[in-house]
């Protein structure tokens, strides 16, 4: 029997639509965090449109952590979509030290997500690429 990567499993039954979406979003929308901040920053909005977008971020992140929890065959993606969660609580935890010493790792951490979701999204697409049609 031929050895296939957990990532691979159950191919032929495709990555549910809301998966890839979500897989999508979340580096999309971090690449708008940054430049939502860099925005405020110089003045050009306030960092409350930052907050409101890292907060909708929320969503689409719990949508990639809970799919390897219930629909089984996309439970290789589990590893990297923790990861994920894990980070995305620490940027809210350091966003909440409003001001304080720790708000300096938020950038560092952000760069993290968005490195983290674009790996998870490399890993979406080429379980999507190996679907033999």
């Amino acid at each position: 029997m031929e050895e296939v990567h957990d990532t691979l499993r159950d191919v032929d039954r495709g990555t549910p639509f809301w998966f890839t979406a979500s897989g999508w979003l979340v580096p999309a929308g971090v690449l708008a965090q940054f430049l939502l901040a860099g925005q405020a920053l110089y003045g050009g909005s306030e960092f409350g449109v930052h907050a409101m977008l890292g907060s909708l971020l929320a969503l689409p992140v719990l949508a990639l952590l809970l799919g390897p929890l219930f629909v089984w065959r996309l439970r290789g993606l589990g590893w990297w979509a923790g990861i994920l969660a894990v980070l995305m609580l620490v940027q809210f935890v350091l966003a909440a030290d409003n001001a304080g010493p720790f708000l300096a790792y938020h950038p560092v951490n952000g760069a993290l997500v968005l490195t983290t979701s674009l790996i998870l999204l490399v890993k979406i697409e080429r379980r999507r690429a190996h679907v033999k049609t």
